[in-house]
């Protein structure tokens, strides 16, 4: 295997971190896998869905001829290197199929990259002034210097008129279309960067330049039928994707596993903090160049505090092999556990991440009033190379490969989970240690014991291909519309969208729910408008507005019924209809008094992986699109048996 393959395969590793472990499947939010992959012999003749998308062009940065049989709409971070790398071959797509190719270019800077979204808006600003494509290219040149002097250095140099430039950068509107792009890529399942539209069908990631033009000839031998049929150069494109789907389908749920519970041994020579008699031990795995395991660091700060006398944590290296300084810094740390300063030179690696060099390292432990000298010494004999090596190998024989991954008395917990995750498992633990040592148990026997007891009482996994949902999440209702009593053991927290056929279906089975399991259910709306959908924003901010007047759910059945009507006139002809005090509803709508309320549930859908309408989350169980009846009652039962409930009848 060529080393350039072996890298790209390393960094799909990287890709498939979602808080920071490792799992199967394609990344949320996060860079899509390059195209080789293992086992797969000719990636240049993989075949690519047929699934047309409808993917809208008006509005967003082109090149090439108006009238070009292919439209290529890419969506794109400018922090991200397989983006640039990409874009190398996007060029030579352009010298290649010339006036039949034309690019769309679409914003959607990944959140873990600092710089992408200031990117954006610099290139959007440059678009005000005709010079999108030249600031394009800037910052693809120049990936690592993508900080505000940067960017203005670039508007000079493409002789940007820097105020107006600047003032465009602050502009709401050009961050509006960076919130739709990102929405619409959501929409059409395009969650990592780059990904590709070409005609409408979706080709995700810096592939091979092989793979675009099969695709690309393919849909040239369609376009041309369509011309030969009397369809006009300029129209071929809308006529592809008229009937193109609005929304990628819901993907399946992957098989959900119990998480484990593993013997984990706390070697004598691992750094520490709390008492060794503690009664819940934490054993870290971590990589001082991970951002996943820096987010961890205040959450183990609050346990310090907070647990001071009951919990001990326990650090393990597990420097992962794309972090090019991790190792370094790993064998740097223990030379500072040498020196009586673990946890302090940990803080000083987890503070200044982007600098781990050898030079930064000695710098640290200048500052930390280390013995230089000595600490030189022992990076320069490897001294402690063993000692980082043998906890990476017991890491992986438990499991956890992906950093950082956390084991609570032997419970595993992966990733930077909030504080509450923590003392969710370290109260249940305490309790059980409080049990064994009212029994007799020694205080200094209590972790061996507790580890034994939760590997033995562990649930044993489940048969391969038994049925899964997506995990429970936490999902708030804010100041959502609330229809029930506060006090019902059930909650569905529905995110929805007024012009949504499939959001209008559902109205129904709600009524049924209500019906049926009075004061035992209640249901709380939020709003999700999807790009496509022209008047959907408008709708729900209407439905805000009724809500500030106590008649939310009375529009939100107008609205579903006349979901063809949703013009501004009909809004208002609705809250006529409803006896609303007209002035204050059109006020609020004249005000755009409720765009954030909008826009934080749309952002909320985002984060909990709602990326289609209707979806319902029932005590925090996900439930997608406009499922019969039965499929919620099997959820809602289930969730009133937990609370000891009874459940409803079938009628």
């Amino acid at each position: 295997m060529k080393p350039n393959i072996i890298v790209a395969l390393l960094v799909g590793l990287v890709l498939g971190f979602v808080g920071g472990r490792v799992y199967s499947g394609s990344p949320t939010k996060a860079e899509t896998k390059p195209a080789a992959q293992a086992g797969q012999a000719n990636p240049a003749r993989r075949p690519v869905d047929p699934t047309v998308f409808k993917v809208p062009v008006e509005g967003s940065p082109t090149r090439g001829n108006p009238e070009a049989l292919i439209t290529l709409v890419e969506f794109s971070d400018y922090e991200c290197p397989f983006c640039s790398r990409a874009n190398v071959t996007v060029e030579k797509l352009e010298e290649e199929y010339g006036k039949k190719l034309r690019v769309v270019m679409k914003q959607n800077p990944l959140s873990f990259h600092a710089r992408a979204k200031p990117a954006s808006l610099a290139a959007l600003a440059a678009g005000e002034q005709g010079k999108y494509w030249e600031m394009h290219g800037k910052l693809f040149a120049n990936q690592k210097k993508l900080d505000d002097a940067s960017l203005e250095q670039f508007a000079k140099e493409i002789g940007l008129d820097l105020d107006k430039w600047k003032a465009d950068m602050a502009s709401p509107a050009l961050a509006e279309v960076i919130q739709k792009d990102q929405a619409l890529a959501g929409q059409l399942g395009a969650s990592g960067t780059p990904a590709f539209f070409i005609n409408g069908r979706f080709l995700s990631g810096a592939q091979p330049i092989d793979n675009f033009k099969a695709l690309i000839d393919e849909e040239l031998v369609k376009a041309e039928a369509l011309l030969k049929g009397g369809v006009r150069p300029a129209q071929v494109y809308a006529k592809i994707i008229e009937k193109g789907a609005e929304r990628a389908a819901p993907k399946a749920a992957p098989q959900q596993q119990a998480p484990a519970v593993k013997k984990i041994d706390v070697p004598a020579d691992s750094a520490s903090f709390g008492p060794a008699t503690a009664k819940v031990t934490i054993v870290e795995w971590s990589d001082f160049e991970c951002p996943f395991c820096s987010r961890a660091v205040p959450t183990l700060t609050q346990i310090k505090k907070d647990y001071p006398k009951d919990v001990r944590v326990v650090f393990r290296h597990q420097p992962l092999s794309f972090h090019a300084n991790a190792k370094a810094a790993a064998e740097a740390s223990e030379a500072a556990r040498e020196q009586g300063r673990f946890w302090e030179y940990h803080d000083k690696l987890f503070a200044n991440q982007k600098a781990l060099d050898r030079a930064s390292l000695e710098k640290y432990a200048q500052e930390l009033g280390l013995n230089v000298a000595k600490f030189k010494a022992a990076l320069d004999s490897g001294k402690f190379r063993a000692k980082v090596e043998a906890d990476s190998a017991a890491g992986t024989a438990v499991g956890a490969s992906g950093t950082p991954t956390f084991f609570v008395n032997g419970r595993e917990l992966v990733g930077a989970q909030p504080f509450d995750a923590f003392k969710r498992l370290i109260d249940e633990e305490i309790a059980k240690a409080d049990k064994l040592l009212a029994s007799g148990t020694k205080p200094e026997e209590l972790y061996a014991k507790l580890n034994a007891d939760n590997v033995a009482n562990a649930p044993a996994a489940p048969a391969p291909g038994a049925p899964a949902e997506p995990p429970v999440q936490k999902v708030d209702i804010g100041n959502a519309p609330v229809k029930g009593p506060a006090n019902a053991p059930v909650t569905i927290v529905l995110f929805s969208d007024f012009e949504c056929p499939f959001c209008s279906r559902v109205v129904p089975t709600l009524k049924q729910i209500e019906e049926q399991y009075q004061g035992k259910v209640k249901v709380a709306f939020r709003n999700q408008p999807l790009p496509m959908h022209a008047n959907a924003k408008a709708a729900a901010a209407a439905a805000l507005a009724a809500h500030e007047q106590g008649k939310f759910w009375e529009m939100h059945d107008k609205l579903f019924a006349n979901q063809r009507a949703l013009d501004r006139a009909s809004l208002e002809k609705y809250a006529q209809e409803l006896g609303l005090n007209a002035e204050k509803f059109k006020a609020a709508l004249d005000s755009n008094k409720f765009a954030q309320q909008i826009d934080a549930d749309a952002a909320d859908a985002g984060r909990l992986g709602a990326t289609g309408t209707p979806t319902f989350f029932i005590n925090g169980r996900t439930l997608v699109g406009a499922q019969p009846f039965d499929a919620f009652k099997r959820v809602i039962d289930e969730e009133l048996k937990k609370s000891g409930a009874v459940a409803a009848d079938r009628k």
